[in-house]
């Protein structure tokens, strides 16, 4: 373990076995899982993920808040924030894997993955009719470094692709809208919903049943589907339930909830036209993350500024 004069790194984080990003740091500047007091002056830089309330409010040397996750709502709900920067994660690995579990998402529902697979468990040798990527049209909510990613796929496949964001974006190929006025339409020619968006006050509930009612149903794959990557509370696990059961929605994939661990009561995991995964779309790899953060670090203390900072006023 090298010490270095710029200061120790605090690895609070929960969900992730710390070892392995320990190890990774410590290998470049010292590293430790506890700081010394809650006033630690030998704090630089906190590396976070789902820390402890007023965890880091008392360190008088911290530089930087760094996100283990493309996320960063687990920080921003801390009532006691210091006010330093706020770096959320992008790094090509994670967008890789969302890239890699949106379009196997979008596909195995375009070409009835789940009907083969109830088909199966009744051995019933069937071939259904099928529409061309061409036909479908995949709405992306959240069109930002992610949502952007997944575009490039999907329209490389074929399919009408089009995003939504709070402002405006443009996208070579991507049909975009933006803000209130623009969301109506958009989901208005959607048949698969992806949403991507980051959680925020105005973002929290926002997958609700008068959002799910306004999908295009009348469309080449039977009705409406919901793909949920981004973060859990930005749904009513509720309302989906309920757009299931009366055809407002024809299958959905949902890789997060309200509350996780999804509860074993949850009539979601039994539901035949859900597939679930365990917030398991892009998980945070160390191996491939620590030199990225390692390097930020460093050329902030070169003098160069942090890139990725999160906008406090937008929440992302």
């Amino acid at each position: 373990m090298t010490e270095t004069p710029s200061g120790r790194v605090l690895l609070a984080i929960s969900g992730y076995h710390p070892q392995r990003w320990l190890d990774l740091f410590s290998a470049r500047r010292e590293t430790t899982l506890e700081p010394d007091g809650p006033n630690d002056p030998s704090i630089r830089y906190a590396v976070v993920w789902r820390h402890q309330p007023n965890q880091l409010k008392g360190f008088p040397n911290l530089k930087a808040i760094f996100s283990l996750g493309a996320g960063v709502d687990h920080i921003m709900n801390d009532p006691g924030l210091p006010d330093v920067p706020i770096v959320r994660m992008v790094a090509d690995n994670l967008t890789q894997y969302m890239v890699e579990y949106v379009v196997w998402r979008v596909l195995d529902h375009h070409r009835q993955g789940g009907l083969y697979r109830a088909q199966k468990q009744k051995k019933i040798w069937h071939e259904p009719s099928q529409k061309p990527a061409n036909d479908i049209s995949v709405g992306i909510m959240g069109f930002g470094e992610l949502g952007a990613a997944v575009a490039k796929v999907l329209l490389t496949l074929n399919y009408k692709v089009s995003g939504w964001s709070r402002r405006a974006k443009s996208t070579p190929g991507v049909t975009t809208f933006h803000g209130e006025d623009g969301l109506a339409p958009f989901l208005n020619g959607t048949d698969i919903l992806v949403v991507l968006l980051p959680l925020t006050p105005s973002t929290a509930g926002i997958v609700n049943y008068d959002l799910l009612r306004q999908l295009r149903r009348r469309n080449g794959l039977g009705g409406a589907v919901l793909i949920n990557a981004g973060r859990g509370r930005l749904q009513k696990d509720a309302d989906i339930l309920k757009a299931l059961d009366d055809g407002t929605l024809k299958e959905a994939t949902l890789d997060v909830f309200e509350t996780e661990p999804l509860p074993k009561t949850s009539p979601l995991w039994t539901h035949s036209k859900v597939f679930i995964t365990p917030h398991a779309a892009a998980t945070s790899d160390p191996d491939h993350l620590v030199p990225s953060l390692l390097a930020q670090m460093e050329a902030f203390e070169r003098g160069e500024p942090l890139k990725n900072v999160v906008d406090r006023a937008a929440g992302y």
